[in-house]
């Protein structure tokens, strides 16, 4: 499996890291920091924060809905504010306003 780092730098300090802590010098629980800094952090989002993500991606609700693994009517339910994406589907929502829909696909 490749893993994928925001930033050169941090895939340097994890992998050193991670090396550290197989051969027994660092603590797991200082490795488990590591892994937090270096995961992308969830964000809440308004509604018309996940509209305006979605008509930036030049996609229609239901396109976007089948990039995030989602009904075409829930994507309508986050947008008019009826409900709030929650678990996996905020993160998705937040990987993509970050680095775009192709970074889902």
């Amino acid at each position: 499996m490749v893993k994928r780092y925001g930033s050169d730098p941090l895939a340097a300090v994890h992998e050193t890291a991670l090396g550290l802590t197989e051969a027994g010098v660092m603590a797991k629980r200082t490795m488990r920091d590591f892994d937090e800094m270096c995961l992308t952090s969830v964000e809440d989002l308004k509604p018309e924060e996940i509209r305006d993500l979605r008509v930036r991606e030049n996609a229609s609700q239901a396109v976007f809905a089948r990039y995030l693994n989602v009904t075409p009517g829930l994507v309508s339910q986050w947008e008019r504010g009826e409900k709030r994406p929650r678990g996996a589907s905020l993160k998705l929502l937040t990987l993509v306003a970050r680095k775009g829909l192709a970074a889902v696909a």
